[in-house]
């Protein structure tokens, strides 16, 4: 007996479950239809088995006699199939009723025991998809078509609105293939129209953003003439977007209502958005009372800030009073729906609660509040000063309604922001008094507002020239609020115009330290170390500050001056070439360079910018001047007439520019139209000894008669002179070289008309002496209500020394090869 049993091997000791988990086939019921064993069995002999009759068969059956010699005779039933346990062909039929698992009698012959089928080896591997087929194909195709869709969502978020429209126009092209191969694969109905939807929605977007709207247009028709997209009308509203761009206002409205129409109501918030561009489009064409109704029922189903403004806008420009308040009441009444501030405010020790106060004071939500209420006081405040001069019947009352409807709403500390700029609005109208009795009420107010108004104070004192009540205000401003920039600023230019450079340089720089960005301190510290001959630190300071106002003239003037007195002409050339870039139309930065490129030896240069400064401002003396001599250098004098007769228009009272001309003219050849000129300065100045003795030589050499009446004037004249000189000479002798005043210009002037000293003073129009110059500090004012910087319309002042240009013309350029001895003025 012990033949037949088969002891376990050794090396399946550590698993002795293996097998337990196998899954006999046997049992799958689903896959009976494929299996052609039971198949067979079915048609074979269940199938034809004769119907069950009433008459029981007999079972008695002709039995085989077992022997021991023998074997077995097969039996058989009365219906004629094998009994159960016969052998027919050589193979056993199983005893299905009493047969065990994994047991049948081959086993008695000589059969391993295997209950666990470990005999018939590992499961077969799994079949390899066949990548050629249509509906793997398909489902490549259709990822392809999706990353395609999200490849150019992310470019056009990147800003690479060329490479989104390119990702975008590949997958319509792969999309249209991808259709195509469905209908020849499966039915219509299997097509899958959410990703040809996104599709065309990405496509036409792409298009939209790189502006071509008769194409976007084009794609979002295909959508939404398409009926199996669902929602699709709601793209109208995108429709009338791009009228909108393209300024088609009537389609646009069309379009908005058209998706109004197909938005159902329980989507509020989207057709709230929709009449806020309605609203928002009548305004455009001017239909401002429709617009008023779109914006009236926005803010009686949702108000928000933006819908309020724009009411406000509209009833501004129908000119109607009782709905500008209405609107502006509308507007305040709006919830911010925002957490209050005491909420960041720790209420106990508590480290854990501190630790979390400290995480959320300022996490996004908490910024998002402060834009919120930031965006919500501009919007008030901004409607504030543009109804309050016109809903009553003058603006003060005006401002003081305005200022009383916020006092009851819940931007109570708007009020005092009100009233500042009630009184900038003084200012504007040059109401003085009125604007510094306005800033005086904040005096006893809370420390923030009454710094604000002292530190404008301060600022219009400044203004005046008034420095110690700017100074007395601005210590004011300080001491209420140690910590604003604006108000140490103005208490260091009170400082700087009294002289004392060193302690205006602390109040900058303690501004600086409050607010590093305070950028009217950081130039006038730059202006101090200018004062203070600190070039180094000057220049420090004000390439910071051009770090930060990149395109400002004022600094790149600045900078260039501090290199121009750091005898640095290269550097200082770069600069203000950086300047005339950011504005090319200054006169005095583009005479500024010609000067230094006249200091360089650069002539021609030197012309171009002068020439250029000339064309845009043609009355600077300075420049006139430069140019004459240098026509006058380079042998052209017909030239230089024309600078030298418009200086002397400009200065009808110094005889040079008209000796000049006359002697420009005798230069040139033209001795009748010089002896002329020299006639028109003797009958206008007839005691300038240089002009009479011009024309004594021009007489003789022309042979004139009036030679002689000529020469008894310059003869007297002389004589005149010579007592003069002897009366001052003896004076002094007698008075032991006391005090006398020295005259300078020609000989025989007693009124000073040739007196080149005080020329120089008039040098400069009337407009150009008005301009601050460049070593003036900036005002600055609290809040920014007021500007701080002032404006230079012709550019920044440079201060100009005497060129070589023009010493020329003063010493050399009177005298002439054939007349040695004339003697001009300097």
């Amino acid at each position: 007996m012990m033949e037949n049993v088969h002891l376990a091997p050794e090396t399946d000791e550590d698993d002795l479950y293996s097998g337990f988990n196998d899954y006999n086939p046997a049992y799958d019921t689903e896959e009976l239809e494929n299996d052609t064993g039971f198949q067979q069995a079915v048609r074979t002999s269940h199938g034809r088995r004769p119907p069950v009759t009433a008459k029981i068969p007999s079972t008695a059956v002709s039995r085989p006699i077992a022997t021991g010699y023998g074997s077995k005779t097969s039996l058989t039933s009365s219906m004629g199939r094998p009994m159960t346990g016969t052998i027919q062909d050589g193979v056993a039929r199983p005893m299905t009723a009493v047969r065990a698992a994994g047991f049948s009698k081959a086993a008695l012959r000589g059969s391993a025991f295997d209950p666990l089928g470990q005999s018939r080896g590992p499961a077969p591997p799994l079949e390899a998809k066949n990548e050629d087929s249509p509906e793997e194909k398909i489902r490549q195709l259709e990822k392809k078509v999706n990353e395609l869709v999200e490849e150019s969502c992310i470019a056009n978020s990147c800003g690479d609105l060329k490479l989104a429209l390119e990702k975008a126009k590949d997958a319509g092209r792969k999309e249209r293939v991808l259709v195509r191969q469905r209908e020849q694969v499966t039915t219509p109905e299997n097509i899958n129209l959410d990703l040809t939807y996104s599709v065309l929605f990405n496509l036409a977007s792409q298009y939209s953003a790189n502006e071509m709207y008769a194409e976007a247009l084009n794609t979002y028709q295909v959508i939404v003439k398409n009926k199996m997209f669902s929602n699709a009308g709601r793209l109208k509203v995108n429709m009338g977007n791009i009228y909108l761009k393209q300024r088609n206002y009537s389609k646009a409205i069309k379009f908005y209502r058209m998706a109004l129409d197909q938005i159902p109501s329980v989507h509020k918030e989207m057709r709230i958005k929709i009449m806020q561009n309605i609203g928002i489009t009548f305004i455009k064409t001017g239909q401002y009372s429709d617009a008023i109704n779109s914006f009236e029922h926005i803010m009686s189903m949702a108000p928000n800030l933006k819908a309020g403004f724009n009411l406000i806008l509209s009833c501004f420009a129908i000119g109607d009073r009782e709905k500008m308040k209405k609107a502006f009441q509308k507007l305040i009444a709006v919830p911010l729906e925002i957490d209050e501030d005491d909420k960041y405010i720790s209420p106990s020790d508590d480290p854990h609660t501190n630790l979390l106060i400290e995480a959320i004071k300022n996490d996004h939500l908490r910024q998002m509040e402060r834009e919120r209420k930031a965006m919500a006081e501009k919007y008030i405040m901004t409607a504030a000063k543009l109804i309050a001069p016109v809903i009553e019947a003058s603006f003060a009352v005006g401002y003081n309604w305005c200022v009383e409807v916020v006092k009851a709403s819940q931007y109570v500390e708007l009020a005092n922001d009100l009233e500042i700029n009630k009184a900038i609005t003084y200012l504007r109208q040059k109401d003085f008094n009125q604007a510094v009795d306005t800033l005086k009420m904040f005096e006893k107010k809370d420390s923030r507002v009454k710094s604000a108004a002292a530190t404008n104070l301060s600022f219009l004192y400044y203004l005046e020239n008034e420095f110690a009540q700017a100074s007395s205000y601005a210590d004011l401003a300080v001491n209420s609020d140690r910590y604003n920039p604006s108000a140490l600023t103005n208490k260091g230019n009170t400082v700087f115009a009294n002289g004392d450079y060193e302690k205006a340089a602390e109040f900058y720089k303690e501004a600086l330290r409050n607010d590093s960005s305070c950028t009217e301190a950081l130039y006038n510290i730059g202006l101090t170390y200018k004062k203070l001959n600190r070039l180094d630190e000057a220049l420090d300071s004000f390439l910071k500050l051009h770090a930060i106002l990149r395109n400002s003239a004022q600094v790149l003037c600045q900078i260039a001056n501090v290199y121009e007195l750091m005898e640095d002409p290269n550097q200082a050339i770069e600069w203000l070439m950086q300047l005339i870039s950011v504005v090319p139309t200054d006169s005095q930065a583009l005479s500024k360079l010609g000067e230094l490129y006249d200091s360089e030896g650069d002539k021609s240069q030197a012309f171009q910018y002068y020439y250029e400064s000339y064309r845009y401002f043609p009355s600077n003396i300075e420049v006139i001047e430069w140019l004459g001599a240098y026509y006058i250098d380079t042998q052209f004098c017909e030239k230089a007439i024309q600078y030298f007769e418009r200086a002397s228009l400009i200065q009808p009272t110094q005889v040079k520019w008209q000796l000049m001309v006359a002697s420009c003219f005798r230069r040139s050849g033209n001795y009748q139209k010089a002896l002329d000129t020299y006639k028109e300065i003797h009958r206008k100045f007839p005691e300038n000894v240089e002009c009479l003795r011009f024309l004594v030589r021009l007489c003789t050499d022309i042979g004139l008669k009036e030679v002689q009446e000529y020469a008894t004037k310059l003869k007297r004249l002389e004589k005149m002179k010579e007592m003069r000189e002897q009366r001052i000479k003896s004076g002094r002798e007698s008075g032991g070289g006391g005090p006398r005043s020295k005259r300078e210009g020609s000989s025989g002037s007693d009124s000073g008309q040739n007196n080149s000293a005080s020329s120089k003073s008039e040098r400069l129009s009337a407009k150009l002496r008005a301009l601050p110059g460049t070593d003036e500090p900036y005002e600055s004012s609290g809040n920014k209500e007021i500007d701080a910087s002032y404006v230079d319309p012709l550019g920044p002042q440079i201060e100009r020394p005497k060129t070589a240009a023009k010493k020329r013309i003063d010493e050399d350029d009177f005298a002439d090869e054939e007349l040695g001895d004339d003697l001009l003025p300097e």
